[in-house]
C-alpha cells in the first residue's frame, strides 16, 4: 500500500513539473504552424502571391518535416532530449520570425522548408521524453494532456492574430508583426528548455 502511495505521489510531482511546461511548448508549436494561415490574405496582397504559393509552401514545410522526423526522434533517444528539444525550439522560433520578413515566393518556400526541418522530431521527441518519466499505463493520459494544447493554441492564437494583424508599426503591415512576434516565444522557451528539462 505504501509503495502505491509513493508511486502516485511521484506521478503527481512529475505531472506538476513537466505538463505545464510541455503544454506551453506545444501551444507555441501550433501557434507557429497556424499563424501563416492568419497572415495569408494580407501577405498575398502585399507580396502579390498567387493562390498556389501557400499550398506549395505548406507542402514544402511537410517535406522538410518528413525528411528529419525519424532522425530527429532517434537523436532525442541517443543524444539528449533536453538539448534536441531546445535546438528545435530555438531554430523554429528564429525561422518562424524570419517568415515575417520575406519578400518573394522563393524566400517563402525556403523558410517553410527549413521550418519543417527545424520542427521535425518535436512531437515524437516529446513522446519519447515522456516515456522516460511515465510508466506504460500512465503514458496515454500524459500524451493526451500534452495534446490538449492543440485546441488551446487556437483559443489563444486566433484573438492574438486578430490583434497583431491590426497593427502597422514602423510602416510595416500587421502580418509581418504577427509572424515575427509569434516566433519569439519559441526562442525564449527553447533557451529555458536547456535549464528546465532534465
Amino acid at each position: 500500500m505504501a509503495h502505491r502511495a509513493i508511486a502516485e505521489r511521484t506521478r503527481r510531482r512529475v505531472n506538476r513539473r513537466l505538463m505545464p511546461f510541455l503544454f506551453a511548448l506545444f501551444i507555441v508549436a501550433y501557434l507557429d504552424r497556424a499563424n501563416v494561415g492568419f497572415a495569408a490574405l494580407r501577405m498575398s496582397r502585399e507580396l502579390h502571391f498567387p493562390d498556389d504559393v501557400f499550398g506549395l509552401g505548406g507542402g514544402i514545410f511537410f517535406l522538410g518535416y518528413f525528411l528529419l522526423e525519424i532522425p530527429g526522434t532517434v537523436l532525442v533517444e541517443v543524444w539528449s532530449a533536453r538539448k534536441w528539444i531546445a535546438r528545435i525550439m530555438l531554430t523554429w522560433g528564429v525561422l518562424a520570425s524570419a517568415t515575417g520578413w520575406i519578400h518573394t515566393a522563393h524566400q517563402f518556400y525556403w523558410v517553410r522548408f527549413f521550418l519543417g526541418v527545424a520542427e521535425a522530431g518535436f512531437f515524437p521527441g516529446i513522446v519519447v521524453y515522456l516515456s522516460h518519466w511515465y510508466r506504460q499505463q500512465d503514458r496515454g493520459k500524459a500524451v493526451a494532456m500534452f495534446m490538449a494544447a492543440i485546441p488551446a493554441s487556437q483559443v489563444l492564437g486566433s484573438p492574438l492574430a486578430a490583434v497583431l494583424l491590426r497593427v502597422h508599426w514602423l510602416g510595416y503591415d500587421g502580418w509581418r508583426w504577427l509572424l515575427t512576434f509569434e516566433g519569439i516565444p519559441a526562442i525564449v522557451l527553447g533557451a529555458i528548455t536547456l535549464f528546465y528539462l532534465t
